[in-house]
């Protein structure tokens, strides 16, 4: 889908819509689903108002609160996804204070432009993929038939055969030379400021030195299969702006930027014990990311004003009230998460468009078997969750991968091997394969 019509695609949906979006892949957690509907729609509105008050409109950041494994992060990246957005998650407790040797909070502007950059090239690149295939072809022809005849009619209809035959498929296989650039670089690590690199600084060692040295390039006899992905990806660079494309990404990144800052608890508090980085320094740092400042990066400023944070925590130790106030005050919409229920892990079994049975039922049908959930199967599974959850540590609807995958373990292994191809998962499949686990509490925490 192009830029253009995802654009519109997404101009057109109401929150209402967003939420039923988010409906296919999530289940439950309505509150959550319509704070980031409303702050995905909010966007929209600013983008058709006059630059003026535009830029006087800021996000309205959102804070989740809840256990893990509940659906922050899906929510979040959904979102980004439906609404083509540039998007990172990252890990508030990975931070360290300004000083010492660890990741400054501003690296996480740096990569988000980074995606942003990739996002808008691909774009670019499926753009132009059209024209660049055409002139790949006739650079293969070039190859192909590198002398002309001393008849310019015969040259004609020479290279008019082998066009057709090249987009019958039938030379695939043809061995021809081509020029690549060689990318086989020596890595050198540079150490900058504090302990941190180069990159980390938001500087590039091929930037700084790229223009010094020539491209080396290298010859490659390969088959034209192999050879044409080269020659269009070569080809595409060749017809897109790269300063156009920074320019975009930069807006983009500005404007439609997504964070996902997790593990927000684990900042919070303002003491510190021992050698510990502290806590507060570190939510410091952030205020001005979020508040809004300009970033360094290697492809320009970066105003971080109108990108919207979300940042989730389960707070089971801390309180959002422990954050200083001043970055409570930057996450004015605040959510609360459910913990999962026993219909709910029904529900993501078997609702989502990706869902864990359809997953073990496609990745088993390539070896021609078929599996099959009953309804009692389904309850059993959910109802063994729940128990897990409760008895060791409530990981949510992490807990299901795990129980899955030990369901079934066996009929992976054996795959194509076995000898009955429709496998019927019941209540009795499900009891036998768990049983000893689920009664010996020892066991199901170590294994599940």
């Amino acid at each position: 889908m192009s830029s253009i019509s995802q654009i519109r695609k997404l101009d057109e949906l109401t929150p209402r819509q967003i939420v039923e979006e988010l409906d296919k892949y999530i289940v439950g957690q309505a509150k959550a689903k319509k704070a980031v509907a409303i702050a995905l729609r909010n966007r929209i509105r600013r983008q058709k108002l006059p630059r003026e008050i535009a830029q006087e409109i800021l996000p309205k950041n959102i804070l989740m609160i809840g256990p893990t494994g509940v659906g922050k992060t899906e929510i979040a990246r959904r979102l980004a996804k439906l609404s083509d957005s540039p998007f990172i998650k990252v890990e508030a407790s990975k931070f360290t204070e300004v000083g010492y040797v660890g990741r400054d909070v501003e690296s996480m502007i740096r990569e988000l432009t980074e995606v942003a950059v990739e996002m808008t090239k691909q774009a670019a690149y499926e753009e132009v993929r059209e024209k660049a295939e055409v002139n790949v072809e006739e650079k293969i022809l070039d190859l192909l038939l590198p002398h002309k005849f001393d008849d310019p009619e015969k040259t004609s209809k020479t290279r008019e055969k082998l066009r057709a035959q090249l987009r019958r498929g039938e030379l695939e296989e043809r061995i021809i030379e081509i020029e690549i650039q060689d990318r086989s670089t020596p890595v050198i690590d540079v150490v900058g400021i504090g302990g941190q690199g180069i990159e980390e600084m938001g500087f590039s060692f091929n930037d700084i030195l790229g223009n010094l040295f020539p491209k080396k390039t290298k010859r490659r006899k390969l088959r034209i299969a192999e050879a044409r992905e080269y020659l269009i990806r070569e080809e595409q660079a060749n017809l897109v702006d790269m300063d156009t494309i920074i320019r975009t990404a930069i807006e983009k990144t500005q404007n439609s930027g997504i964070i996902f800052l997790d593990e927000i608890d684990k900042i919070a508090g303002r003491e510190t014990h021992g050698p510990d980085v502290s806590r507060e320094g570190v939510q410091r740092d952030l205020l001005p990311i979020v508040e809004g400042t300009n970033v360094n990066t290697r492809y320009g400023m970066v105003n971080t004003e109108h990108i919207l944070f979300i940042a989730a925590g389960a707070f089971h130790v801390s309180k959002p009230t422990d954050l200083i106030p001043e970055l409570q005050g930057r996450f004015p919409i605040r959510v609360e998460l459910d913990p999962l229920t026993k219909d709910d892990f029904k529900r993501i079994l078997t609702e989502p468009k990706n869902s864990l049975i359809k997953q073990y039922q496609a990745l088993l049908s390539t070896e021609g078997i078929s599996l099959t959930f009953t309804e009692d199967a389904i309850d059993a599974i959910a109802e063994i969750t729940v128990l897990l959850n409760q008895n060791t540590e409530n990981i949510g609807a992490r807990r299901l991968h795990t129980i899955m995958e030990k369901l079934l373990e066996d009929i992976s292994f054996e795959g194509a091997e076995l000898a009955v191809k429709e496998q019927i998962i019941d209540k009795q499949f499900v009891e036998q394969k768990l049983e000893m686990i689920v009664s010996n509490n020892r066991l199901s925490s170590y294994i599940l």
